[in-house]
């Protein structure tokens, strides 16, 4: 049924983008490369959304003063003049130019300058190619897709069901990024990407930390790696708790300390509580009932982006949205994938077949994704653990040893560093790759292309690593084959 009120302005248009984040602004850009004229992003929020203001920009900036002063304590010669304590002040200060001081100004200018309208509002589905948004002022607009509808509004924190949490005031992830100031004590509940990486920054930051971390710190990497980052956080002074969960949490008022009760009757207190126990598609209130699907849920997508279960090949979507691979760069790999379909489709190109090119999404999307956890030591990894590959079926080689090379002992005294490369020994190529270790994060590319490319082994041998960098790493995994 139609949402349209007396008053209601209505439109129609080439595409609309219901987001205006980094996946929204690559759909819409890619889409508009390709020859639509009239595309619209409709935001609610901050143009340029997640990533720019409250996840990926903001936190990598509150851990990067603190990761380079702990890089020049390792390397003598260097470590007399790191002696210092970190300048928190200076530290925040510099998140918040980051974030523009949570201004998306830049990024509206940006949107404006591609060609680009952007309508401000919350967008609802309602029908077959519709979308009403309402403004700020209560005003609606009804958008009408002649093309397409992308669907790129990412994911929101989730709650795990412990009892009171919903009656007192917790920090997630966005109010951990956008702090003012450092609380004395921390508890983090959920020791993920976002839990161990804000973990680490607050610690160095000066909080006493607290991670409630369930089964393991990382659970969804290698165990290895988990392993190590948990040893870093406790040798930094982080008390890592596995094993117990939360079953209850209370406040004293608003402002005052929290305590966090375990099931194993353990009572921890700090002043602020970050929850960082996963995220989920925001799909709640997009009104997806009216073109038949179930609010709430992930949309379930073809290799072309198009969202399964609805008819006439025009709601597509993008990004964490779809519950696969929710990382800023994925998201925006997708959006690029799915702007080119579009705009291919509407051109009378690829009518039956995506694109010929976004046959790789498939890869890219399910086998190939590419991560980087920004702790100390930083966890870069590529496609499949050892046991997502055996769980795939797959005849699984895995060679796995210390990172100890020339390049390593430049970097850091005591480098400590790990490796892992899995292998498909039916096809001889590699399906995941794993380093952990000071500054790994610039070996993530290199896998990338190994896993992506499904280069073989033995030509893989011939793509030789200079000397003296960490990247010889390859050569002793390769030599740890057998090769």
């Amino acid at each position: 049924m139609s949402e349209q009120t007396p008053g209601t302005q209505e439109r129609e248009v080439d595409v609309v983008v219901i987001g205006g984040g980094s996946t929204g602004e690559n759909v819409a850009d890619r889409a508009h490369r390709g020859g639509l004229g009239e595309v619209v992003v409709v935001e609610d929020e901050l143009v340029g959304g997640e990533c720019s203001y409250w996840a990926c920009m903001p936190s990598k900036a509150l851990l990067r003063p603190t990761a380079a002063l702990a890089a020049a304590r390792r390397v003598p010669g260097a470590a007399a003049a790191a002696t210092g304590e970190v300048d928190v002040q200076a530290v925040l200060e510099r998140r918040t130019s980051f974030t523009s001081d949570w201004d998306d100004s830049s990024q509206v200018e940006w949107v404006e300058g591609a060609g680009l309208e952007l309508l401000r509002g919350r967008a609802r589905l309602d029908g077959e190619r519709r979308v009403v948004v309402t403004g700020a002022d209560g005003g609606t607009t009804a958008l009408v897709a002649r093309q397409a509808v992308v669907v790129a509004v990412g994911s929101t924190p989730k709650a795990p069901p412990v009892d009171g949490l919903d009656g007192v005031r917790y920090w997630t992830s966005r109010e951990a990024t956008s702090s003012r100031s450092v609380p004395p004590r921390l508890l983090v509940l959920g020791a993920g990407v976002v839990g161990s990486e804000l973990a680490t920054a607050y610690r160095r930051l000066g909080s006493d930390v607290t991670l409630v971390a369930g089964s393991a710190v990382l659970s969804a990497f290698e165990p290895r790696a988990g392993e190590l980052v948990a040893d870093a956080l406790r040798e930094e002074g982080v008390e890592v708790v596995t094993g117990p969960r939360a079953s209850s949490v209370e406040r004293d008022g608003d402002e005052g300390e929290v305590r966090l009760t375990l099931d194993d009757g353990r009572v921890l207190v700090g002043d602020e509580l970050l929850v960082a126990t996963g995220r989920g598609p925001q799909t709640g209130d997009l009104g997806l009932e009216t073109v038949g699907l179930e609010p709430g849920q992930a949309l379930d997508i073809d290799a072309a982006g198009q969202v399964r279960g609805v008819d006439g090949r025009w709601l597509y979507a993008a990004g964490d949205v779809t519950g696969l691979a929710p990382l800023t760069h994925m998201g925006k790999y997708a959006a690029r994938a799915v702007g080119d379909v579009v705009a291919a489709r509407a051109r009378g190109e690829a009518d039956g077949e995506p694109a010929p090119w976004s046959k790789h999404a498939t890869t890219a999307l399910h086998r190939a994704v590419t991560q980087v956890v920004f702790t100390d030591p930083e966890v870069a990894s590529v496609g499949l653990t050892a046991q997502q590959a055996r769980d795939a079926g797959l005849d699984v080689r895995v060679v796995e040893l210390d990172i100890a090379v020339a390049g390593s002992s430049l970097q850091a005294d005591g480098y400590t560093g790990w490796a892992c490369m899995v292998v498909d020994e039916s096809r001889s190529v590699v399906v995941g790759v794993t380093f952990v270790g000071q500054d790994v994060a610039e070996l993530c590319q290199s896998a990338a292309v190994v896993v992506a490319g499904e280069v073989p082994l033995d030509r893989l041998w011939h793509a030789v690593p200079p000397y003296p960098t960490i990247s010889e790493v390859w050569l002793r995994l390769l030599e740890a084959y057998g090769l």
